[in-house]
């Protein structure tokens, strides 16, 4: 037996096709709810953090942020998930709008507490942040850094810079132990 698939001049067109795209709506909602998207799960912090702070540097300076942000899920001077090591600042403040925030210059990460909206703007940059972040989770035991646990921009000097190890540069970071 033959299946004839309906063109677009036949009677049962548009219903066929409103029903294999009521399916594929169906499916796609049932996937999300089943597999429990979060939104701020650890490839979603970890892409931000990629992305605030590498996003104008190559695979390599994306790749060792990634793994530093991982060192420090993994050491004990650190929260123990992604999102709140991303996420940590030494103190919060109300904002004007009554809601808390974190004080400006007191976070781990400074796109984290630097005043500016953090939802990334070039769809580019953040598809390839929140693939890199898929490798670094699915490989976490490759690690270009050495064991970095800082970083810092090569354009700058932090005071704490002086009483770590230097490790290595990658693009125009600086990373230390």
């Amino acid at each position: 037996m033959k299946i004839k698939i309906p063109n677009s001049g036949s009677k049962w067109f548009l219903p066929m096709h409103f029903s294999i795209m009521a399916i594929i709506f169906g499916f796609v909602l049932w996937s999300n709810a089943a597999h429990g998207f979060d939104e701020n799960g650890d490839r979603f912090c970890l892409a931000q953090n990629i992305y605030f702070e590498a996003g104008n540097q190559p695979f390599a300076g994306k790749f060792a942020v990634a793994n530093v942000t991982l060192n420090r899920v993994n050491d004990e001077q650190f929260p123990d998930t992604v999102c709140d090591v991303v996420y940590q600042a030494a103190a919060y403040k109300t904002s004007w709008k009554g809601t808390t925030i974190p004080k400006r210059g007191m976070c781990q990460f400074s796109w984290y507490c630097d005043g500016k909206v953090d939802e990334p703007k070039d769809s580019v940059t953040w598809i390839e942040s929140i693939r890199i972040a898929d490798m670094a989770l699915e490989s976490s035991n490759f690690d270009i850094t050495g064991g970095a646990l800082w970083y810092h921009a090569n354009y700058v000097h932090p005071y704490w810079a002086d009483h770590l190890t230097y490790v290595i540069q990658i693009e125009a970071h600086l990373f230390y132990k």
